[in-house]
């Protein structure tokens, strides 16, 4: 898919690269998008250049003074969910991560790239635009240029981002503690899905006297009463960019969220959205879902009620322990053509995998490394068959560059066995019959034994979050969910 790999470690080598090839070369990241695109035929670069080994790039950084949170353009969504600071002062954007993929995507993935990629369906632009964010962008020739949401985004996946620019932040504004704020977001299923509609609304209320503190579970009593001094409302997947209802905003300041209110704005929404019928939904659906999204979400911030269903401790799948040092005596090579060797510590032991370079790691591990435990299911980030760790980061090996594995700890299916006895999860598996078919098995397996290391007390939810990534076809999830109690219990 691609021939030439470099894997620059610092900003300005990365800058020289994308200046010296121009359109020929494409800044990876995450590569939950890219690597689809390419697969796809969509884009057609033959250099990619892989940021993540720049340190530094992955900073969550508040500005007191200025009132604004910048994002490094390394930060993913599982770092966005994890983050006191956006949980805190920008819940609209850790909702909306929260919402994207599942686990293994959400420790890939990038909202840089999320941005880039730059649809209207995707989850992160909406909260932000609400936010008023702006991005950075850098070139090894201009210097930094700095742009508004509605000066960045062009259209469907189009931006103003130039072939010799790397986007190196992201700004939003840290919502003040008389401000509260809410995504949701409107799919055909509950986890892995595409929005038909998105809405994230903002609102600022008059400062009272004496503010409750934020809690999960709301306190609605004193943002019924206050009115309102500012509100945005942005809309996804109902226009070529996401939309600000401007009408709806302006109708609602100097009021309080009354239902009248918030039927006006509702209904001024509903008719700010331009959306388009297509094979998920009509025109007409969306539309109407606009109106019951924003209603919906203005209740919830009267009510206080916005973090009702956010998670006390989100699952992220990947281990407490955050640094992997580099396993081998080797560094990566900083550039790989396409056909050369990887090296990686791979299941506790150093290998060579040949001619794996300009590869998805799926296709690298099992043709390379022969570990056929890591299945193609369908090679897009879609049924976690492929599901591996990654430095201690479950993730689909089907998005992963094979280089990007180089001097890096990997481990499969192959690998959770210690001394011939079977990893507790493997025995709970096997104990509840936990196996049908068998193909979609390492993949549960890979998470459930994930989600032993980073929570040993999973709850159900925890569970069901855990495996949400990774779609087994034969039936339901009973026996497996069965079985990851039962190792927990056992563990324990």
């Amino acid at each position: 898919m691609w021939h030439t790999y470099y894997q620059p470690t610092t900003l300005s080598e990365a800058l020289a690269l994308l200046s010296q090839h121009g359109d020929q070369a494409r800044v990876i990241a995450g590569g939950t998008d890219l690597i689809i695109e390419l697969e796809r035929g969509v884009r057609r670069q033959r250099i990619l250049v892989d940021i993540t080994r720049i340190p530094g790039l992955d900073r969550i950084e508040l500005d007191e003074a200025q009132g604004e949170i910048t994002l490094g353009p390394l930060v993913t969504h599982n770092d966005v969910v994890a983050s006191p600071l956006l949980v805190e002062r920008a819940f609209p954007l850790a909702q909306a991560c929260w919402e994207v993929g599942a686990p293994q995507i959400r420790n890939r993935g990038t909202v840089a790239g999320n941005l880039i990629t730059a649809s209207p369906a995707n989850d992160t632009i909406t909260p932000l635009w609400a936010l008023d964010a702006a991005v950075t962008l850098t070139s090894q020739a201009r210097g930094s240029r700095r742009l508004t949401f509605d000066q960045f985004f062009l259209g469907v996946r189009r931006t103003a981002l130039q072939p010799d620019e790397l986007l190196t932040g992201i700004h939003l504004r840290a919502l003040p503690a008389h401000a509260r704020g809410a995504f949701i977001k409107l799919g055909l299923r509950r986890v892995q899905a595409i929005s038909l509609v998105n809405a994230a609304v903002v609102v600022e209320f008059a400062e009272p006297p004496h503010l409750p503190q934020r809690s999960s579970r709301g306190n609605g009593t004193i943002w019924e009463e206050l009115p309102v001094v500012c509100a945005r409302i942005a809309l996804g997947a109902v226009a070529p960019t996401i939309v600000r209802a401007e009408a709806a905003e302006a109708s609602l300041v100097g009021r309080a969220l009354t239902d009248e209110a918030i039927s006006e704005a509702s209904r001024l929404a509903m008719e700010a959205a331009r959306p388009i019928d297509d094979v998920r939904a009509s025109a007409d659906y969306r539309r109407d879902m606009v109106r019951v999204l924003v209603a919906r979400a203005l209740r919830l911030v009267r009510e206080g009620n916005e973090r009702a269903n956010w998670p006390d401790r989100p699952v992220l799948l990947r281990s407490p322990v955050a640094d992997h040092p580099s396993p081998t005596t080797e560094p990566w090579p900083p550039v790989a053509d396409h056909g050369s060797s990887v090296t990686l510590r791979l299941n506790g032991r150093t290998v060579t995998l040949e001619h794996a370079a300009g590869k998805t790691l799926l296709r690298a591990l099992r043709e390379d490394g022969h570990m056929t435990g890591v299945k193609e299911g369908c090679a897009e980030g879609e049924c976690g068959a492929c599901t591996v760790w990654l430095d201690g980061q479950a993730v689909m090996a089907c998005l992963v560059p094979a280089e990007r594995a180089a001097g890096c700890d990997v481990v499969t299916v192959e690998g959770l066995a210690r001394n011939g006895d079977l990893h507790p999860i493997q025995s709970a598996f096997i104990a509840e019959g936990a196996v049908q078919c068998g193909y979609c098995t390492p993949g549960l397996v890979m998470s459930g034994a994930m989600l032993l290391q980073e929570r040993p007390d999973p709850t159900f939810s925890d569970i069901q979050q855990a495996l949400a990534g990774n779609l087994c076809r034969c039936t339901g999830y009973a026996k497996v969910i069965a079985a990851v109690e039962k190792a927990s219990k056992q563990a324990r």
